[in-house]
């Protein structure tokens, strides 16, 4: 998949949530958002991943920004995930993984000398008008709120 870079258009999405609502892109439409991509919830990296976005909320807030979750797990998955940890945020099911594929955030990975395709952990800042101004691949779990904050 291609990856997206600064100044291109993010894909549009619309998709089910932990609590069972549809979420959009275009429901963020002249906000700053913070979008992630991550393999599985209740994981070690994605609960770090999570909790240190959970952890920023405010300072995500004070600078005019919303977050997002995004992975292939159910929403009754997601719903336990949030709750376990109050997130607070939306977590948004992508079983077929069409949207990961729309932001490059699909692809190959390699593991004990296996290669198959998941999830790319990745994350991506995007403006009010629905342009990306900052897109991280294979972003560490707890960079992705400081490579946010550094452009927002």
């Amino acid at each position: 998949m291609a990856k997206l870079s600064i100044g291109d258009k993010a894909p549009d999405f619309s998709l089910s949530s932990q609590d069972d609502e549809v979420v959009s892109l275009s429901d963020f439409k002249g906000k700053m958002l913070l979008l992630y991509f991550y393999p599985k919830a209740d994981t070690p990296d994605c609960t770090k991943q999570a909790c240190s976005i959970r952890d920023a909320a405010k300072e995500l807030k004070k600078l005019g920004a919303s977050a997002i979750g995004i992975s292939p797990d159910k929403p009754t998955k997601q719903k336990k995930f949030d709750d376990k940890y109050s997130l607070g945020f939306p977590l948004l099911s992508d079983p077929e993984n069409k949207v990961a594929k729309a932001y490059g955030a699909w692809g190959k990975k390699s593991m004990y000398g296996k290669t198959y395709e998941g999830i790319i952990r990745s994350s991506f800042v995007i403006d009010g008008e629905g342009k990306i101004v900052q897109a991280s691949y294979k972003v560490k779990p707890l960079d992705t709120v400081p490579n946010a904050t550094e452009v927002l």
